[in-house]
């Protein structure tokens, strides 16, 4: 992970199409859904999908495994 006190600059923004290039969403395209710089990760839409167990709250009384997408390295996508 990159420290905290450089600035980084990804190659991709929120909102951009991109194509994800490596890993096994290859092929898979997406939208930008947040951007992490310091990381230099981003999370794309319906891609690297991850099932998650929640804790019992008032939105799931019983608890649940939701699927919802995870973050990938910026230089597994390009803009497309």
């Amino acid at each position: 992970m990159k420290t905290a006190n450089k600035q980084t600059k990804l190659h991709v923004r929120k909102n951009d199409t991109v194509v994800v290039i490596a890993g096994n969403d290859k092929g898979k395209t997406g939208k930008v859904l947040k951007a992490y710089p310091q990381a230099c990760r981003v999370i794309v839409e319906g891609v690297n999908i991850r099932k998650r167990h929640v804790r019992p709250s008032q939105s799931h009384p019983q608890g649940a495994i939701i699927e919802r997408e995870f973050p990938i390295h910026a230089s597994n996508v390009k803009k497309g």
